[in-house]
C-alpha cells in the first residue's frame, strides 16, 4: 500500500516562524530570556556572518542555544551531528515543547520513521535535524542530503573528532566531506573541554579556512577543588555532606559501588539514589527525576550519569575513585554550582585507587585475539553470515550476549567500543523507546476499510481521535490509555495494533528499551579483522598519559587546584582561587604574594641541594623578618614539600 505523505502546502501552513524575528526576539519567545549569557550572542553573531567558529564553554555555559538560535533566523534548518542518541532525543523533546520543529535520526529507529524524518527535512518542514556522526557515512544520507536547505552545520562534542581528545570517535572525521555539498554554509564546532592541541585539530579536521576560536575561561570562581588523601572515605564522605548543605553527585567507578555507597548512605540518614548504565531506561529516569525533584538528596553514579542535565543548586561533587582523565573530571565536577553560589569538588584517594585505575586502563584495551574472538560471538549472536550485515540494525543485549559466550562484561563491552571507532560497528544506547503509531493508509482507503469491517470502525476512530498527526508522522501511543478509552485490555489493544499492522493499514512499533547495534561493514573472517595503530596503541599510550596528568593533580602540593586545571587547558594564570584545599593552607600565611613567593623561591633553592638548619636559612634569607620564615617553611612542611627533623633541620619532602 503506497505511503501517502502530507501535501507539501499544508506542510508549510502548518509551520511557520515570524519573520524578520530577531536573535534576541528569538530567544525571548523561545527561552523566555531577555539576555544571551557570555560570549554565546558572539558565537551566534560569527556564525551568522558565515564563519566558521570552534565554541569552546565550559560545562553550563548554554552551548545547545549557540546553534538552536541562528537555526532560528535563517531559512533552512540546522543539521546537528551529536555523538548521544539519549542527548539528541532529550533536546529535541525540549525543543518541541518550546513549539520548535525539530527531528533526531539515530540507529533506535525503523526505516519508516527516518524516511518521514528526511521527508520533513526536505520540505522545509523542521529547523533542526540531529544525527549521530555514523549516519553521515552512508552514502543514502549523503544523496538525500543535496535536496536540502542546510542554513548551519553545528558539531557537537567537537573534541570527538581529534585523535588527541578524550572520546576520540573516527566517524567525526568524515563531517568535513559534506561540505561540498553546502558551498559558503558555516560550520559552529562545540565543546566544553579541549587542549591547545585539541582546539587546533578541530579546526584543521574541519577545514576551516582560518582559525576562528571563540573562548571562554574555564576559570570557576565559585567551585572549591579540593584533594584528600583518605583511607576511610566512607566516614569522610559522610562528614562532607553532612556538613555542606544541598544537593550532590557522587562519582564512583562501578555499577556495583553506585547501589553500594547509596545504600550505606540511605542508612546514615541521607536519602540517596543510584544511577548507572546497566539499569533499565525507566529505572534510571525514575531515580534521575527523584534526584532532580530534591526526593532524593544525594546521586550515586557512574560517568554515565550527568550528560544533558541542567540542575543549578548542586552544591558538591564528590569523587570516591580517581577520574580517568582531567577532561571528564573538569566536566563532572563543572556540574556543581551552575547557579554561581558557592560549591564544592572533592576527590578522596587512597594507596590502591592508582592500580584500580591502571587496571582499568588495560582492561579497557583488551589484545587482539579477544577482540577477534568477541566480534566472532556477535556474528553468531546475531545470526549474521559471513559477507553480509552491512547496516543491519538489531536489538542488542550486551548481558545476555556476554552470557551466552561466557564473556567478562567490562571487557566486552570496551571490546566493542574499539571495534566501534575502528568503523566495524555503532553500538547504541539504551533508552526507552515508546510505543509509535502510523497510518499508512490514505484517509480515503482507511474509510473504506472501516465501512466493509465494522468491527474496526470504533477502534479506528479512537485512535484518530486520541493521537493528531498519524497520517503525517510516527507518533508515541499508550497501549493502556487506549485501552481505557476503549473500556478494553491492554493485551486486545496489543493484538489490534500488531493485526493492523499485518494488514498493512499503519505500522505499529511496540515500545522497547533494549540498545541496538549496527553493522557498519560486512561481517568479516576473524582472522582478518584489524585495529589500527591510531586507534589502539597510540590510544592506550594516551589513555596513561592522561591518567598519569590526574596523579599530577592529586600529588601536587603547595599548587592552586584551580590554576592547575586552567594550566592543563592551556589557560595560564598566576592567580590562586583562594578556596581550594591548598590556597587555604596558603591563606593561613599572613604574608602579601610577593614577599611569599621571594621567600619560598629562595628556601626551595636552596633545599634543591642539601639540607639547611633553621639557623642557616634566616641567616641566608637576610632582609626578611624570621617570623616570616618561619611562616613560610611551616606552609611548606604542612604541604609536604620539606620534612623537619628533630634537629630543626629542613629538607626537601
Amino acid at each position: 500500500m503506497e505511503r501517502c505523505w502530507m501535501p507539501f502546502g499544508e506542510l508549510i501552513s502548518s509551520f511557520l516562524l515570524p519573520a524578520d524575528l530577531t536573535i534576541q526576539q528569538i530567544l525571548l519567545k523561545y527561552w523566555g530570556y531577555a539576555s544571551f549569557r557570555p560570549l554565546q550572542e558572539d558565537i551566534i553573531q560569527s556564525v551568522l556572518s558565515g564563519k566558521d567558529t570552534l565554541a569552546l564553554l565550559p560545562t553550563g555555559g548554554g552551548k545547545s542555544i549557540c546553534f538552536q538560535v541562528p537555526a532560528l533566523a535563517r531559512d533552512g534548518f540546522c543539521l546537528v551531528v551529536s555523538p548521544l542518541i539519549a542527548l539528541m532525543k532529550d533536546q529535541v523533546e525540549n525543543l518541541k515543547k518550546k513549539g520548535i520543529r525539530a527531528e533526531a535520526i539515530h540507529s533506535g529507529m525503523f526505516q519508516g520513521e527516518i524516511d518521514i524524518a528526511l521527508n520533513n527535512a526536505r520540505y522545509g518542514q523542521i529547523k533542526l535535524l540531529y544525527i549521530s556522526p555514523e549516519r553521515l557515512q552512508t552514502s543514502r544520507f549523503r544523496e538525500a542530503l543535496r535536496h536540502y536547505q542546510v542554513n548551519l552545520i553545528a558539531v557537537d562534542e567537537a573534541h570527538c573528532i581529534s585523535q588527541w581528545g578524550y572520546d576520540f570517535r573516527p566517524p567525526y572525521r568524515t563531517i568535513a566531506e559534506i561540505r561540498e555539498l553546502f558551498p559558503g554554509i558555516p560550520i559552529l564546532a562545540l565543546t566544553a573541554t579541549a587542549t591547545q592541541q585539541v582546539v587546533d585539530d578541530i579546526q584543521l579536521q574541519l577545514k576551516f579556512p582560518s582559525p576562528n576560536l571563540i573562548r571562554q575561561s574555564f576559570e570557576r570562581k565559585n567551585l572549591a577543588y579540593m584533594v584528600f588523601y583518605e583511607e576511610n572515605k566512607q566516614a569522610r564522605l559522610l562528614k562532607i555532606i553532612r556538613t555542606t548543605k544541598g544537593s550532590g553527585i557522587i562519582y564512583v567507578r562501578s555499577r556495583k559501588k553506585t547501589v553500594e555507597v547509596a545504600d550505606f548512605l540511605t542508612k546514615s540518614g541521607i536519602p540517596a539514589g543510584f544511577y548507572h548504565a546497566g539499569m533499565t531506561p525507566v529505572q534510571r529516569n525514575k531515580s534521575q527525576e527523584s534526584w532532580i525533584s530534591n526526593k532524593v538528596r544525594v546521586m550515586v553514579a557512574t560517568n554515565a550519569f550527568g550528560m544533558g542535565i541542567d540542575k543549578p543548586d548542586v552544591r558538591f561533587v564528590v569523587h570516591l575513585d580517581i577520574p580517568d582523565n582531567l577532561e571528564a573530571y573538569f566536566q563532572e565536577a563543572g556540574r556543581a554550582g551552575r547557579d554561581g553560589k558557592q560549591a564544592y569538588a572533592v576527590i578522596l584517594h587512597d594507596n590502591t585507587d592508582m592500580e584500580e585505575a591502571i587496571q582499568h586502563v588495560t582492561t579497557s584495551f583488551p589484545d587482539l585475539k579477544t577482540i577477534r574472538n568477541i566480534y566472532q560471538g556477535l556474528g553468531n549472536h546475531l545470526q549474521i553470515p559471513l559477507g553480509a550485515g552491512k547496516d543491519v540494525s538489531l536489538d542488542f543485549d550486551l548481558p545476555d550476549f556476554c552470557r551466552q559466550f561466557k564473556l567478562n562484561p567490562v571487557q566486552t563491552y570496551h571490546a566493542l567500543k574499539l571495534l566501534e571507532k575502528e568503523g566495524y560497528l555503532l553500538l547504541g544506547e539504551s533508552f526507552e523507546n515508546p510505543s509509535r503509531i502510523h497510518i499508512k493508509a490514505s484517509k480515503e482507503d482507511l474509510y473504506r476499510f472501516q465501512v466493509e469491517n465494522q468491527r474496526w470502525d470504533m477502534f479506528i476512530k479512537t485512535i484518530l481521535r486520541s493521537y493528531s498527526g498519524v497520517f503525517a508522522e510516527y507518533v508515541k501511543v499508550s497501549e493502556s490509555e487506549l485501552a481505557r478509552r476503549m473500556s478494553s485490555t491492554t493485551a486486545e489493544v496489543i493484538e489490534n495494533l500488531t493485526s493492523l499492522h499485518n494488514q498493512e493499514l499503519l505500522e505499529y512499533i511496540p515500545k522497547t528499551d533494549k540498545p541496538r547495534i549496527t553493522l557498519l561493514t560486512e561481517r568479516l573472517d576473524k582472522n582478518h579483522l584489524s585495529l589500527s595503530r591510531e586507534h589502539y596503541r597510540d590510544r592506550k599510550a594516551d589513555a596513561m598519559r592522561r591518567l598519569q596528568s590526574v596523579v599530577d593533580y592529586l600529588t601536587a602540593t603547595g599548587q592552586c587546584r584551580s590554576a592547575l586545571l586552567l594550566h592543563y587547558f592551556d589557560e595560564r594564570s598566576s592567580l590562586r582561587c583562594g578556596i581550594c584545599d591548598q590556597c587555604i593552607l596558603r591563606n593561613k600565611v599572613k604574608l602579601n604574594e610577593i614577599t611569599f613567593q621571594q621567600i619560598y623561591d629562595r628556601i626551595h633553592d636552596m633545599l634543591k641541594t642539601h639540607p639547611c638548619s633553621l639557623e642557616v636559612i634566616t641567616q641566608t634569607l637576610s632582609g626578611f623578618q624570621k617570623e616570616e620564615i618561619i611562616q613560610v617553611l611551616r606552609w611548606m612542611e604542612d604541604t609536604g614539600q620539606i620534612i623537619k627533623n628533630t634537629d630543626e633541620v629542613y629538607e626537601k619532602g
